[in-house]
C-alpha cells in the first residue's frame, strides 16, 4: 500500500464500527466509511465531542449534525513533493464528502514528480483528467507544470475546482474547464484529433449515463479505458486509473491498463492499494486502488 502520509492539514485519527474520526486542519469531523469494518475500541475521546457527525439515514442519504457552528467552508494546504503548495477549499455536503479525498495526495506527487522530470527535459506536458471532481490532480499536474484539460459532468464540481485553482494561486496556468459527459468528450477528441502526454481516470462505481442509461464501472471500465487510450500522444508519459469500486482490485485495474493503454506505448504497469495512515494504531486504511503506466 501505498500512503499519503505527507498531509500536515489533514489528519485521520481513528477508526472503527464502520465510522472515521478526522481533523480537517482544526475541524474535527466523524464519517460513514464502508471499508471500516472492524469493531475496536475507540481510542480517543475526541469522537464524542467532534464537531460534525455525518449520519447515515436507513432510508438511504443521511445528514450532519453539528455540535458548534461551523464556517460554510475552509481552506486545507498540501505541500507537493516537488515543493509547489496546493489549497483545497472544504465543507461538509449532504453526500458525506467534503470536496477532496485526501488519500489521493499519495498520487498527486507521484504524477507531479514525473511532470517536472519532463520539464526539466525542456518538453511540454498535456494532461487529460477525466471524471476530474474538485481538481485535486488537476492542481496538482498544473502546478508541475503541465497544461491540462479537466473534465466533469458537474458543473458545480468544476466551479468548485476552479475556485481551488485560484485558492492555490493557478487561475493563469493553462487549464480548460470542461463541463461535459466524460465518454461523449473523448470521442470528440478523438475525431479532432486532439491528443495527450497524460490521461487520468477516476470513474465513478455506478451511475447513469446522459440518456438516464445505467452506468455499471464493471461492465463498463475495459471499453472506456480502452477509448481513452486512443487520445494518447505518441510519446505519452502516463496513464493513471483510478477506483473505489469494492469489487474491482488492483491487478484487474493493471490487467486493463495493460490490455488497452499498454498496447499504446511501452511502460512499467504497476497496481497497488492508496490508503491514510491511522494516528491511534498501527495500520493503515484502505481508500481504494490506483494502476498507473509509466514510460520507460
Amino acid at each position: 500500500m501505498r500512503k499519503a502520509d505527507r498531509w500536515q492539514d489533514y489528519r485521520l485519527i481513528d477508526c472503527t464500527c464502520g465510522e472515521k474520526l478526522e481533523m480537517w486542519k482544526d475541524i474535527s469531523l466523524v464519517r460513514p466509511d464502508p471499508q471500516v469494518i472492524w469493531r475496536t475500541e475507540k481510542k480517543t475521546p475526541l469522537w464524542d465531542r467532534a464537531d460534525g457527525h455525518y449520519y447515515r439515514s436507513d432510508k438511504g442519504g443521511g445528514q450532519w449534525k453539528f455540535q458548534k457552528h461551523l464556517p460554510e467552508s475552509w481552506n486545507i494546504r498540501y505541500e507537493l513533493i516537488t515543493g509547489e503548495e496546493l489549497t483545497f477549499n472544504i465543507r461538509p455536503t449532504g453526500f458525506k464528502h467534503t470536496g477532496l479525498f485526501p488519500e489521493q495526495a499519495v498520487n498527486w506527487d507521484y504524477m507531479a514528480e514525473l511532470i517536472s522530470e519532463r520539464k526539466k527535459e525542456g518538453r511540454e506536458v498535456s494532461v487529460l483528467n477525466l471524471f476530474a471532481y474538485t481538481g485535486g490532480a488537476t492542481l496538482a499536474c498544473a502546478a508541475a507544470g503541465a497544461s491540462v484539460c479537466h473534465v466533469d459532468a458537474s458543473k458545480g464540481m468544476v466551479q468548485w475546482a476552479r475556485d481551488n485553482a485560484a485558492a492555490s494561486g493557478l487561475s493563469q496556468r493553462p487549464i480548460r474547464w470542461i463541463v461535459d459527459d466524460c465518454e461523449k468528450f473523448v470521442r470528440r477528441e478523438i475525431k479532432r484529433g486532439r491528443k495527450y502526454d497524460c490521461v487520468i481516470m477516476d470513474p465513478p462505481s455506478y451511475g447513469r449515463g446522459p440518456d438516464n442509461e445505467v452506468w455499471k464501472l464493471e461492465d463498463c471500465i475495459f471499453e472506456l479505458v480502452k477509448l481513452c487510450a486512443e487520445v494518447l500522444s505518441s510519446d505519452p508519459l502516463f496513464f493513471l486509473l483510478n477506483s473505489y469500486t469494492t469489487g474491482l482490485s488492483p491487478s484487474s485495474t493493471a490487467y486493463i491498463l495493460g490490455e488497452t493503454a499498454g498496447k499504446k506505448f511501452d511502460g512499467i504497469l504497476s497496481a497497488d492499494e492508496i490508503g491514510l495512515p491511522v494516528e491511534t494504531g498501527s495500520y493503515a486504511l484502505p481508500c481504494g486502488s490506483t494502476a498507473m503506466l509509466v514510460k520507460k
